[in-house]
């Protein structure tokens, strides 16, 4: 028979299965249902803190081992109780509730008041807490570290190859040089800017009943100021408060939260795209492994496949992240379902991302720089330095530079040879003339390595 594996849909659970099966503990169904499980169970607890509820008396430490070992030792023949109770009342939150009370039946000191499970609360007040913490889990524990290791990757080779020129292309066609370290140092920068707004971003939490305004908390004990109970429980989960919702939280952090990310995959897919442009070009030579094959019938290519890799499946995560950020913010008057399918896909999103930064950071480990044909490739093009001698001899005093020298270098090929013949003829004195012969490809590059090293 065959594995399991191989007949799934999606190649993350697949294909890729190896790279994003640390991803399952948070974003599969287990892994929802049991962070639900522990906002249920976290809200019973609160319950019993509260003084003016008399009807529930503080759990004693016993009592509160008896509650954390119900989500902590969780088995799957628990889980398989909880799924068959969904498919008895076609509702995933209520048949959490109901398992957690059967739970807790068999222990004396919870039977008279397993009724507050669950007590005062909308299934969003569980779900949109759960879903805060497999959030807040995931941007500290996956995101910010995968985005660190590709920036600190990224600085080492801008610092490797700060002395390298090559000639830059605009359009597609040859320009101004720069060097190699001053191009990889800009997507340091880009992805840096955008790694400090991520952080920033706020998770936050609503736990307000049906429709956002504690309807039956205050009937049922008016007393009590439930939003500061609410406030109390929310931050106690270390997600931030939010006071005014409907009856689901907004999600329009959870909107932010994927923009930035987006923002970052776009900026990986441009140097993703400018790295495979660059083998292309040669000036990258990957690394040879004589055990792998380029292709079924030419047997002499080296494909730069972990870069491909990398920008297909950025490609897809931002795909659904798009849909997601546009859609999840917005609701039908005070709730509708359609959130809650695109929730599920959560896992899947992310995941298409984490493949794409392995991919990227295997590649960026397989490439070497070519010099040589960076050099050559300068040497060979000298009408580049039409740029600086015309406004060298603007500067000068002469008012036609631009026009001469377009007249003398556009849609040629000017070697050094050729560049310091037409120096000769020019009606300048001779130490102005020895000056723009210092001038070369190689060396016309400004700032370049200024640059690398104030961003370092």
């Amino acid at each position: 028979m065959l594995n399991s594996s191989f007949k799934n849909i999606s190649p993350i659970d697949g294909r890729y299965k190896k790279k994003t099966i640390f991803l399952k503990n948070i974003f599969s169904e287990y892994g929802l249902l049991k962070y639900r499980m522990k906002i249920e169970l976290k809200w019973f607890k609160k319950l019993s803190n509260i003084l003016k509820i008399n009807e529930i008396p503080k759990f004693s430490k016993n009592s509160l081992i008896f509650l954390k070992n119900i989500r902590k030792k969780i088995s799957n023949n628990d889980i398989k109780k909880i799924k068959k109770l969904e498919k008895k009342f076609k509702h995933d939150i209520k048949s959490i509730e109901y398992f957690i009370k059967k739970k807790i039946k068999k222990n004396k000191f919870f039977y008279k008041i397993k009724q507050f499970v669950h007590f005062s609360c909308t299934s969003e007040d569980i779900n949109n807490l759960a879903y805060a913490l497999m959030l807040k889990k995931s941007k500290k524990k996956i995101f910010i570290p995968y985005f660190k290791k590709i920036i600190s990757y990224i600085k080492y080779l801008a610092k490797l190859y700060k002395n390298n020129s090559l000639i830059t292309r605009t359009h597609g066609q040859i320009a101004t040089p720069s060097t190699m370290g001053k191009e990889m140092i800009i997507f340091y920068y880009r992805i840096k800017r955008q790694l400090k707004q991520f952080k920033k971003i706020s998770i936050l939490g609503k736990f307000n009943g049906s429709v956002g305004n504690y309807n039956a908390h205050v009937f049922s004990y008016p007393e009590i100021n439930w939003c500061e109970v609410s406030k109390d429980f929310v931050t106690s989960l270390g997600l931030i408060w939010n006071p005014c919702t409907t009856q689901i939280e907004s999600h329009d952090y959870i909107a932010e939260l994927l923009n930035c990310i987006t923002r970052i995959n776009n900026i990986l897919i441009n140097f993703n795209r400018d790295l495979w442009g660059y083998i292309s070009l040669d000036y990258f030579k990957q690394n040879i492994n004589i055990k792998e094959i380029g292709s079924s019938i030419m047997p002499h290519k080296i494909n730069p496949i972990n870069f491909e890799n990398s920008e297909g499946n950025l490609g897809i995560s931002n795909a659904l992240m798009i849909h997601m950020s546009n859609k999840l913010p917005i609701t039908r008057w005070q709730r509708d379902l359609s959130d809650s399918t695109v929730l599920r896909n959560l896992g899947l999103v992310f995941g298409y991302s984490i493949i794409a930064y392995d991919s990227l950071l295997i590649g960026l480990q397989k490439i070497k720089i070519n010099s040589k044909k960076m050099l050559l490739e300068l040497n060979n093009n000298w009408q580049i330095l039409a740029e600086p001698i015309q406004i060298f001899l603007k500067k000068n005093g002469m008012n036609n530079s631009y026009e001469y020298m377009k007249k003398i270098t556009k849609g040629k090929i000017i070697n050094k040879n050729k560049m310091f013949n037409f120096i000769n003829n020019l009606k300048i004195s001779k130490k102005k003339k020895k000056y723009l012969k210092t001038l070369q490809p190689k060396n016309y590059i400004g700032y370049a390595k200024n640059i690398i090293k104030k961003l370092m």
